[in-house]
């Protein structure tokens, strides 16, 4: 069991990544030779099939596609060692100074590359479907299917170059300028997301404290980020109307292998069930004696005990808890432990959050996160671990298909984190302890579900308005997102002046526009998933693994139907909202139990 006060933790301070391997042991004066030598193959790439791709037959495409592969393994490697290096100190001005060198040297290599793309999709689809039959192509099949319908969207091959060399200096350099902006904002002379955590405090006035404290660090650069938003909103209306795209939302529904329909049915879906956060909130507000909970009384602890969790105490928790699931699965999330694919402390200058990160196949993935020993964080610990069992077991599928949509990219996270809260579950019969874990199930399912999708809603306001309305304001950024919080929470939460300015430090509304959504996407998949495993028991063990292992060489629905899920029925989504108000209504009946509601 957990001890409930903090406590130094050594061996986490000794949890980092180790990125040699990424340049095959040789350190960083590697790295020039590697993107020279990549740059030289794909001038003879260019060279041997520039104006060519029409007089491929299929043991010709099979060849091309195979160098092209070659090449994203050489630059990958040394751009995830870049990007990497650079997450865990965007305050180095070394480490970003060779992020920007590898990523300039990157996009002049794809430039020398964008031909083959465009002659591919401008086949017809007679002669591209006879191409696509020939063997030795199945780790690029799917791809190559799915980049022909980007067809009605591509620009010429100049325009196409000058876009790309364009970009360096345009949304990716945006995008680092806002990273290294939030990672800076210190709160008490503390990390965000180390302030961001004390608003799970038991203690009432730490929690308004530490959201003040959050609203007054958030205030300085608060126009800097608004501008860098704005630009970012603009310069994607800009590449839409080039490019036909006739929402701003369509063209990552297209990377997502999804329609536009399919998306707002989901997004429909969930905003009609808003009331389950609601009923939530109002039950926890009587958990807590409050009349009302404040913004900052989300998060907050249902019981006093404030536990903590070591470094090692929480590995062994997540390695057993997948063992119990495959020996498979934990002997793919062993591997993160024993190889040093994880950084895990919280440092100045960090980036925020957590994630998981493929780099290319050939390299076993690694994992970021700043843990601070909180339950919050182990089920953080298994919700990456799953994304990167993910890469993992589909690392087979090549670099071109090895990862999936955004769409079902989250449903292994998900399912790994699961698996991990039912065994706290099990082995958990104190009533308050339970409470306070069935409280924070039912608290990720409203953060990836709900508050996503009001998320989504955000970004639909300000993306709409910068298109038809021109340069927005701060406060008009500020209105929408409490509008969407407004629309979320009803009259559940009292939402304080100070929340208005927190859509500020959201990375993914920068690096990823329209990626939120998928949050949603993925958890309602993942519980139907963990449904089925529920119904089936281990018979269903393999199928789930199958699942994985495919990686992005099918469509999300067939994907889908290999553990017996169809995404294209349309009562699936309200199936999944069901699921999570099962959670709620066992989250209600353990505060009856624990005697803190009538």
């Amino acid at each position: 069991m957990a001890t409930e006060t903090a406590t130094s933790d050594p061996v986490l301070d000794l949890a980092e990544w180790d990125l040699d391997q990424l340049l095959d042991g040789e350190g960083e004066s590697h790295i020039d030779a590697q993107l020279a030598e990549a740059g030289t193959q794909a001038a003879a790439f260019a060279e041997q099939y520039a104006g060519k791709v029409v007089d491929l037959d299929g043991p010709g495409l099979v060849a091309a596609v195979a160098e092209l592969a070659a090449i994203y393994e050489l630059v990958g490697k040394v751009g995830g060692y870049a990007s990497l290096r650079f997450s865990t100190d965007t305050a180095d001005p070394a480490r970003g100074a060779l992020l920007q060198r590898v990523r300039e040297h990157s996009t002049a290599i794809q430039t020398k590359l964008l031909f083959f793309g465009l002659e591919w999709a401008a086949l017809d689809d007679d002669t591209a479907e006879r191409l696509l039959a020939a063997d030795g192509l199945d780790q690029a099949r799917h791809y190559l299917r799915m980049e022909r319908r980007y067809r009605s969207h591509l620009l010429s091959e100049p325009e196409e170059k000058l876009l790309t060399e364009k970009s360096v200096t345009g949304r990716s350099a945006w995008s680092r300028l806002f990273s290294e902006q939030v990672s800076a904002i210190q709160v008490d002379g503390q990390a965000l997301d180390v302030a961001l955590s004390r608003l799970a405090a038991s203690d009432r006035n730490v929690r308004q404290r530490t959201a003040e404290a959050v609203t007054e660090a958030l205030a300085p650069g608060l126009r800097t980020r608004a501008y860098i938003f704005n630009t970012l909103i603009h310069d994607k209306a800009v590449n839409d109307r080039l490019r036909g795209y006739p929402t701003w939302l369509s063209s990552r529904n297209l990377a997502n292998e999804v329609s536009d329909e399919s998306v707002q049915a989901l997004i429909a879906a969930v905003r009609g069930r808003y009331d389950i956060p609601q009923r939530w909130y109002r039950l926890k507000a009587q958990i807590l004696g409050l009349p009302k909970l404040a913004d900052h009384d989300r998060m907050a602890a249902v019981t006093t005990a404030d536990e903590h969790y070591g470094w090692e105490q929480s590995r062994d928790l997540v390695l057993s808890s997948f063992g119990a699931f495959s020996p498979e699965m934990e002997q793919a999330a062993r591997r993160f432990f024993d190889d040093q694919r994880i950084d895990a402390p919280v440092r100045p200058g960090k980036r925020g959050g957590a994630f998981a990160s493929s780099v290319v196949p050939s390299v076993h993935p690694y994992v970021m996160l700043n843990f601070t020993s909180r339950r919050r964080d182990v089920l953080t610990l298994a919700h990456e671990l799953g994304h990167g069992i993910h890469f993992v077991l589909a690392a087979k599928q090549g670099i071109l298909q090895q990862n999936t949509p955004l769409t079902v990219a989250e449903t292994a996270s998900v399912f790994g984190e699961t698996i991990v809260f039912n065994r706290l579950l099990a082995e958990t019969t104190d009533p308050e302890s339970r409470l306070a874990l069935l409280a924070e199930s039912i608290e990720g399912a409203i953060a990836t579900v709900f508050r996503q999708t009001a998320m989504n809603q955000f970004e639909e306001t300000v993306h709409v308005a910068r298109r038809t309305e021109g340069e927005l304001s701060v406060e008009h950024f500020n209105e929408a997102w409490a509008a969407s919080q407004r629309e979320l929470l009803g009259d559940s939460v009292e939402l304080t002046d100070g929340y208005r300015t927190w859509w500020s430090y959201v990375p993914h509304f920068i690096g990823t526009p329209g990626y939120v959504y998928a949050y949603a996407y993925g958890q309602l998949l993942a519980l139907s998933v963990y449904q089925r495993y529920l119904d089936e028991g281990p018979s269903f063990v393999p199928s789930y693994l199958e699942m994985l292992g495919a990686g992005g060489s099918r469509l999300p629905e067939d994907l889908g139907r290999i553990v017996g899920i169809d995404l294209t029925d349309p009562g699936f989504w309200a199936a999944g909202l069901d699921l999570v108000e099962n959670q709620l209504r066992a989250a209600e009946a353990a505060a009856r139990e624990a005697g803190r509601i009538d």
